[in-house]
């Protein structure tokens, strides 16, 4: 069994992954969504224009009566703030809040991400990069359908840990912190999520 997982700059490009994934046999079992709860509203209350439209209601853009996206609940992580969240990664962070205080249960994010294989400055970018507004996707999959998971989250064009890094580096940024407070976007970093891809 393997654990693959990616962080989208944008909601909207996170929530198609999971549906792609659904789409290709990976069971809402087996994948995870931790979303920044402020970048999700906002994906919500743009996409709620086109729904009123349609005649679609909110449950068909969150994702419908099915699958991962239909049991999305909102979280209050120390460091994030509130975020919406589903899946297998999401109650072992509920796990960990229950039995820790204070920040050390979101290292518990940090700790799931390197349990399940990623390095710890991978780790401590992916929970960064949720805390400014990106969204993380993970699954679970059996070892001969790692490739074809990963072709699946890669042409949804995730970020470079990397060079992610190296941004937030430039800035003075070191690692994840439990204890600073919730990010708070600005509308110029909002209007580069939406360039990058759409709310």
């Amino acid at each position: 069994m393997k654990t693959i997982s990616h962080v989208y700059d944008s909601y909207g490009q996170a929530k198609a992954v999971v549906e792609d994934l659904e789409a290709n046999g990976v069971s809402h079992k087996d994948i995870t969504l931790v979303a920044n709860r402020y970048v999700s509203k906002a994906y919500e209350d743009a996409t709620d224009a086109t729904a009123a439209t349609t005649g679609a209601g909110v449950g068909a853009i969150a994702g419908g009566g099915a699958g991962l996206l239909a049991g999305l609940g909102l979280l209050a992580i120390p460091g994030l703030g509130p975020v919406v969240a589903a899946g297998w990664a999401a109650a072992a962070a509920v796990g960990a809040m229950a039995g820790a205080a204070g920040g050390v249960a979101i290292g518990g994010l940090v700790d799931i991400l390197t349990t399940a294989g990623e390095s710890e400055e991978t780790a401590h970018v992916y929970t960064e990069a949720v805390r400014r507004g990106g969204t993380l996707v993970s699954a679970r999959v059996a070892d001969e359908d790692a490739e074809r998971v990963r072709s699946i989250f890669a042409r949804h064009n995730p970020i470079d840990p990397e060079s992610r890094g190296r941004e937030y580096r430039s800035g003075g940024w070191k690692n994840f912190d439990p204890d600073a407070d919730p990010y708070r976007m600005s509308q110029a970093e909002i209007d580069r999520i939406r360039v990058r891809g759409h709310l």
